[in-house]
């Protein structure tokens, strides 16, 4: 019974074996078609009115002075890159055979095929952003004297606030002319005090001009080109909204067009279809080139790039004979575009 239940074992063991031989025989992998990542580096423009906006005309004779808070949004930049995705359409499986000497075929996470019997080559990482940090805004209050924040009506306050700021303009004039009572010692006390001078008139105009604040934001979007288009939208951007759905239409819409640069030919090779009985799988890209351009509905251009595009290109097979078991080879791929970067022998020792 034991004998029998032994032999039982083995043969499962052997056919678990054979199977995971089997397996390892062959690697899957994809090539990859060029996808375009955008940045738009939108700016943000925040108002809010003082509290003294009425009398801005009447003590501080500013004109066109809103009265009401606003936000409005603008694109100050865009920018586009190239990134690999794995082509469904192009997923092949790559043989590692004891015929052939291939010790090492390295994929990138989402399976694109980057070297063999090499190491792989980067891609260069996007660029990131950081938002310049924002000052302190200041407190009008903090230079507000008694007389003014005890004063029993709002347009007391104006008046009190405006005399107060036609005094510091006053006093700088005197200091630039020398002619203060109080004159500072040397260049640089100088500059402290007109510094403060500034500071303090600044804070005060605020409860007459208001605020304005500016915060800069990046938004991204990914597009996949698949076909030449003269056409297709690609967002929509509001001037009061900022970004908003592509089915939105208080969004300006905003357009890509993808054009065909240098073509590749795509006519069949009769020798290249032979039956080849060292094909090991291996595949290549031969890209074409594209121009990506993203513009408004009048045909004001955001930006225009031109990107190689292995979508519009063609597929090519390498020979099995390249990893030979007497003199093999390096194989490095581009990694956005999955076209050949480098090939060179790699001698075998005997």
């Amino acid at each position: 019974m034991r004998k029998l239940l032994s032999t039982t074992l083995l043969s499962a063991l052997a056919i678990f074996c054979a199977k995971a031989q089997t397996a390892e025989e062959a690697i899957s992998y994809y090539l990859p078609k060029t996808a375009i990542h955008i940045n738009l580096l939108i700016e943000k423009t925040t108002y809010e009115p003082g509290q003294f906006a009425p009398y801005a005309r009447k003590y501080m004779k500013l004109d066109n002075v809103q009265l009401a808070p606003s936000t409005t949004y603008r694109i100050i930049k865009t920018d586009m890159y190239a990134v690999a995705e794995p082509d469904s359409a192009k997923q092949f499986k790559l043989s590692l055979d004891k015929k052939h000497h291939v010790v090492k075929a390295v994929r990138s996470d989402n399976g694109l095929l980057l070297a063999i019997n090499a190491d792989a080559k980067s891609a260069k990482p996007l660029p990131t952003f950081t938002p310049s940090p924002q000052k302190a805004p200041l407190n009008p209050k903090d230079y507000m004297s008694q007389d003014i924040i005890s004063a029993t009506s709002t347009a007391k306050m104006a008046e009190l606030t405006a005399n107060e700021i036609y005094d510091i303009r006053d006093s700088r004039t005197q200091l630039s002319r020398g002619e203060a009572d109080f004159m500072p010692k040397d260049g640089a006390q100088l500059r402290i005090m007109m510094n403060e001078l500034d500071t303090q008139e600044k804070a005060l105009l605020q409860v007459f001009a208001g605020t304005t604040r500016k915060d800069t934001t990046l938004a991204t979007l990914y597009f996949v080109p698949r076909n030449e288009t003269e056409r297709e939208l690609l967002f929509r951007f509001s001037k009061y909204f900022g970004l908003v759905d592509t089915d939105d239409l208080s969004g300006t819409p905003y357009y890509i067009g993808i054009a065909k640069t240098k073509a590749v030919d795509n006519d069949a090779d009769p020798e290249a279809e032979k039956k080849d009985k060292n094909d090991i799988g291996l595949r290549v890209n031969i890209p074409a080139k594209m121009e990506a351009t993203i513009f408004a509905a009048n045909k004001s251009q955001l930006a225009r790039k031109v990107f190689t595009a292995p979508q519009f290109g063609k597929v090519e097979a390498l020979s099995g004979e390249l990893f030979g078991k007497k003199q093999s080879s390096k194989l490095i791929l581009d990694p956005l575009n999955g076209s050949i970067l480098s090939i060179e022998a790699l001698p075998l020792e005997k």
